[in-house]
């Protein structure tokens, strides 16, 4: 007898943005639907009318879209469904598995055990007379939580419910709503929280939350996914740089951590420059261009932006950080003096106005190539008996205002002679 394949889903309430928990959350179902050629389901939990919004929905389904998950069928709206959870509650009240309670219907809830196998912490158990019998439907014939997503989850077939270890203690109750349907349990797994750095759960006093930020913060979705992945999973070993295929491939249910995962910024903003290194400019221009815009470079033309992109993606982190040296290069009203070019300048003021003025004078006659500036460069530093370091450092500064960027020759190719020559003017005079 061949094991059914596996049907999962994922169920945010549009009471708000894509919180990062929720995606990994959805990684984590698309992954293992994927892996095993199952089917992966979204369900909008939108039975909160006060707090739910279109607005929420659509962004929830752009932020899935932009990781990448796509879904196998229509969504199903939750709030659609009540006429179904009023059926099922008033059938669980005729055959006596539930009782009236000032005009609610409660579940009675058997003193038995009720305990599962679960795919991340192995056997969970409660005791059944330590759970009251609870309201599936209220008063105003609502259904609760617990109860509709039971027959939610029936309905659609769901073979295994992933999803954050903060509902463990929902479980033993829609085990109770499972058994009172006779319905077979899904295999339920629940993966670790994700904390802030300093050990608590995340939460915007650690920064962004909402998937959309980070977005507009110019990470690129596929570190998004890659890093979401490993908050609370493993494929073994070291790795960490894994394509979507890779990701597929080696994603198993064994390999979700039970401890908390930490959410590190650092270190998805260092994912992050490792996936710009890879990207071409031209892959690069769509994304950055936009950030140029609001820096206020409009006017540069695409071949210098493009050859600017290809100079400092491998020093970037983000599309903003890489716009934002695109426009010092392009743009010398983006200059500004950072602690450390201050602090070196501070050391030798005179050695380093020497240097920029003996720098124009060479590089006026200089064949405008990266070899060509160079080797004037070099020859500069042997006539002046000093090491390349005190010709190279002066003019980075002056050009891009740090003390770090691509190789002096590099910087000098792409700002371009006629605005090079102007800044490095205007830097030795000030």
């Amino acid at each position: 007898m061949t094991t059914p394949k596996p049907r999962v889903r994922f169920a945010p309430s549009p009471t708000g943005y894509l919180h990062v928990g929720g995606a990994r959350t959805a990684l984590f179902n698309w992954l293992f639907a994927r892996r095993e050629g199952g089917t992966f389901l979204l369900r909008i939990e939108d039975t909160d009318k006060a707090r739910s919004t279109d607005e929420h929905t659509q962004v929830i389904l752009d932020g899935l879209t932009w990781l990448g998950l796509d879904w196998d069928e229509q969504p199903i709206f939750q709030g659609a469904r009540l006429a179904r959870h009023q059926q099922v509650a008033d059938d669980l009240l005729a055959q006596g598995k539930a009782y009236m309670e000032e005009d609610a219907i409660r579940l009675r809830v058997p003193a038995v055990e009720l305990a599962w196998d679960d795919a991340v912490h192995g056997r969970i158990s409660f005791k059944g007379e330590d759970i009251r019998d609870f309201v599936i439907l209220r008063s105003d014939r609502s259904p609760l939580y617990n109860f509709a997503v039971v027959v939610d989850d029936i309905d659609m077939q769901i073979t295994h419910v992933l999803r954050g270890d903060d509902h463990i203690s929902n479980t033993p109750k829609q085990i109770a709503v499972y058994r009172a349907l006779g319905a077979s349990l899904p295999i339920f797994g629940h993966v670790p929280m994700i904390h802030g750095p300093d050990g608590k759960k995340l939460s915007k006093r650690h920064g962004a939350t909402a998937v959309g930020d980070y977005q507009h913060l110019g990470i690129l979705p596929e570190a998004m996914r890659n890093f979401l992945a490993l908050l609370g999973w493993s494929p073994g070993g070291d790795r960490e740089i894994m394509s979507m295929e890779e990701l597929r491939s080696l994603f198993s249910l064994d390999g979700i951590l039970k401890k908390p995962a930490v959410f590190d910024t650092t270190k998805l903003e260092w994912m992050n420059g490792q996936y710009l290194t890879t990207k071409s400019a031209e892959e690069l221009y769509p994304l950055v261009q936009p950030a140029l815009a609001k820096l206020g470079l409009n006017g540069g033309k695409k071949d210098d932006v493009l050859r600017a992109i290809t100079a400092v993606k491998t020093r970037s982190r983000t599309t903003i950080d890489v716009a934002r040296q695109v426009a010092v290069r392009l743009d010398g009203k983006f200059v500004t003096l950072d602690d450390k070019a201050q602090k070196e300048i501070a050391k030798d003021p005179a050695g380093y106005h020497a240097a920029l003025a003996a720098s124009i004078v060479a590089l006026k006659s200089a064949e405008w190539t990266p070899a060509g500036l160079e080797k004037v460069l070099r020859n500069l530093a042997e006539e002046r008996n000093v090491a390349a370091g005190k010709i190279f450092q002066p003019i980075r500064i002056a050009l891009t205002g740090g003390t770090v960027s691509e190789p002096v020759n590099e910087l000098l190719a792409v700002v371009g002679k006629e605005a090079a020559v102007r800044r490095l003017e205007a830097a030795a005079l000030s």
